[in-house]
């Protein structure tokens, strides 16, 4: 079980386990906020806390921040089809992260995998 919170405490989330590898995405948002996201199923993260929500202007998705402290937590889908989330795994124990592949995705252009890295290392490229 993986317990990760925002700076202030106030959104906590409950995953059922870490996740295999974090990516990197460097679309707009994902630039601007700095987050590694961690994806999983709804119903393997369990949330307490209030957050607030931003839809992007392609209205597929929703990302979410702590109100006190601005955190981005996590983003869902709007798709009812789909069940997919992501977890802002900046929010997870850093111990848990040390040395964890990084996927670093291409979501500013064509969504390829532009390739990996450790957690704690430098990206190349």
């Amino acid at each position: 079980m993986i317990q990760a919170s925002c700076h202030c405490g106030a959104v906590r989330m409950e995953i059922d386990q870490a996740p295999p590898q974090v990516t990197d995405c460097n679309c707009g948002l994902c630039h601007k906020l700095g987050v590694l996201w961690a994806y999983y199923q709804q119903p393997q993260v369990r949330m307490t806390g209030e957050t607030v929500a931003y839809m992007q202007g392609d209205r597929t998705l929703t990302s979410h921040h702590c109100p006190t402290c601005g955190c981005t937590t996590h983003w869902q889908t709007l798709n009812p089809k789909s069940q997919r989330m992501a977890v802002n795994a900046r929010l997870m124990p850093p111990e848990l992260l040390a040395g964890m592949t990084v996927e670093k995705l291409d979501g500013a252009h064509d969504f390829e995998v532009l390739g990996h890295y450790a957690f704690g290392t430098l990206p190349t490229g």
